[in-house]
């Protein structure tokens, strides 16, 4: 049976390889999940390797933090479940950040069919009380398509303890009659933020669950990367004074390609509302 419901049920285990001593009950005391930032993006990017371009994408991306609380340096490997289950699943982008998060490693990755994971090992050691920031794309096709009317079921389990929390969905461009329930408590309206419709939570209990239904209708069938006009695309150098939360909305999650697009297509959004 299709499913409806886009489930993120993230599962974080790190395998101490340095201390095979360590057990699985003692991981959890040694690094905490503080923070976790999700991105929706329907129908913003097709994923490279897509051959037919017809059921509109799908992008999911999310920023998880975790601080190493022990008084050892760490290193070792990150097992994520992911919803393989779902229509098409692709992954797009894994990577983490040095611990000064001045730069971004991409990962080689191994993809546990049967268990539904995927699972890398820490570019760098953790140093004691720092964090360890990740980011992971993928793609599906789970946008329900009614003629012009597309729907998304998006279901959020908690996977553990969070500080922090937050959903941001992106509403593709030419979208029309966008709606979401729950209803943010503050819908983004400001040229800035245009498009951007977030949500933010502190203290997610481990198996909490979140649940988001985005309807709207659009005609248009160009995913937003598509239609941005190559001749406005800058370096991205070129913002790192801007301060956009649109911006690091895309920013937050994407891979070098898609943050450069991103970019973009905000940039030229925010000049049409300025003239």
């Amino acid at each position: 049976m299709k499913k409806l419901w886009l489930t993120i049920n993230i599962l974080l285990c790190f395998l101490l390889l340095l201390n095979p001593a360590v057990t699985s009950g003692e991981y959890q005391n040694i690094l905490k999940m503080e923070e976790l930032s999700i991105k929706v993006m329907p129908e913003f990017a097709y994923h490279p390797k897509d051959g037919k371009k017809v059921h509109p994408p799908l992008l999911i991306g999310y920023q998880g933090t975790m601080r190493n609380l022990s008084e050892q340096p760490q290193k070792g490997q990150v097992e994520l479940p992911l919803p393989m289950e779902e229509n098409n699943f692709r992954i797009g982008y894994v990577a983490d950040y040095s611990s000064d998060l001045s730069k971004v490693f991409e990962i080689e990755y191994i993809i546990d069919q049967e268990k539904g994971t995927i699972s890398w090992t820490t570019s760098e050691e953790i140093q004691p009380n720092d964090v360890y920031k990740f980011v992971v794309e993928f793609y599906t096709d789970t946008i329900k398509v009614d003629k012009e009317k597309k729907t998304l079921l998006y279901l959020f389990k908690s996977f553990a303890d969070i500080d922090l929390f937050n959903i941001s969905f992106i509403q593709p461009p030419n979208a029309k009659k966008v709606v979401l329930t729950p209803a943010p408590e503050e819908k983004k309206t400001h040229a800035d933020e245009e498009g951007v419709y977030s949500y933010f939570f502190q203290g997610v209990k481990a198996g909490e669950e979140k649940r988001f239904t985005l309807t709207y209708e659009r005609n248009e069938t160009k995913p937003a990367i598509e239609m941005m006009d190559k001749q406005e695309q800058q370096p991205i150098d070129s913002f790192k004074n801007k301060k956009n939360p649109a911006f690091l909305s895309i920013a937050a999650v994407s891979g070098v390609g898609l943050l450069a697009a991103g970019l973009a297509y905000f940039v030229k959004r925010k000049r049409r509302n300025n003239y």
